[in-house]
C-alpha cells in the first residue's frame, strides 16, 4: 500500500504519522510512485516485501530510499487492509506465486488508517524537536471511514 507521511520530509518515517490511503497525493504522482515501484522490484529481483520511501515536491517523485526488506509500516499496512503480507511474502519467497495466492496488485483499504507514533517525552528526558533520528517507541492506529476522525483517534490513542 502506499502511505503518505503527515509531517514534511526531514523527520524520520518511524517518527512521522502516516495515512493509508494518501489523501493528498494526484493519481499521476500514485500511478508513477506504483510504476517506479514496480520497476525497482523488477530490476532488484526481489521476491518478497520491498520497501521505497519517496519525497514529493511539486508533483515530482524524488525517490529517498530503497529497501529489499520488510518495514515497520508491513503490521499497519496489514492491519488497515486486513491482508497478511508478512505471511503472503514469506508464501512467495518460499516459491509460491501472488497470483496463486489470490493477491490482487494492491490491497483496498476499507477506510482511512492513520498511524501516529507514540513518545516518551513525559518519561524521559529528551529533545521533543523531531528530524532525522527516531525517538518514538512505539505507535498507535487511527481507523475510521474519513481522514479528519481517524487522525483525531490517533492523536487520542498516541
Amino acid at each position: 500500500g502506499i502511505m503518505q507521511h503527515i509531517e514534511d520530509a526531514g523527520v524520520h518515517s518511524g517518527d512521522s504519522a502516516c495515512v493509508l490511503p494518501p489523501y493528498l497525493l494526484s493519481g499521476a504522482v500514485l500511478e508513477e510512485i506504483r510504476e517506479l515501484t514496480r520497476k525497482f522490484a523488477l530490476e532488484l529481483g526481489v521476491v518478497g516485501l520491498l520497501n521505497v520511501q519517496y519525497a514529493i515536491k511539486d508533483e515530482v517523485v524524488y525517490v529517498l530510499e530503497v529497501n529489499p526488506r520488510a518495514s515497520r509500516t508491513v503490521p499497519f499496512v496489514s492491519k488497515a487492509t486486513g491482508v497478511p503480507l508478512a505471511r503472503l511474502a514469506a508464501r512467495v519467497m518460499a516459491g509460491e506465486k501472488l497470483v496463486d495466492l489470490g493477491v490482487q496488485e494492491e490491497p483496498p483499504v476499507p477506510g482511512v488508517a492513520v498511524k501516529e507514533a507514540a513518545f516518551p517525552f513525559n518519561r524521559f528526558d529528551v529533545d521533543v524537536l523531531l528530524g532525522p533520528e527516531m525517538r518514538s517507541t512505539g505507535e498507535v492506529m487511527g481507523f475510521d471511514d474519513s481522514f479528519g476522525m481517524a487522525f483525531a483517534k490517533a492523536q487520542i490513542s498516541a
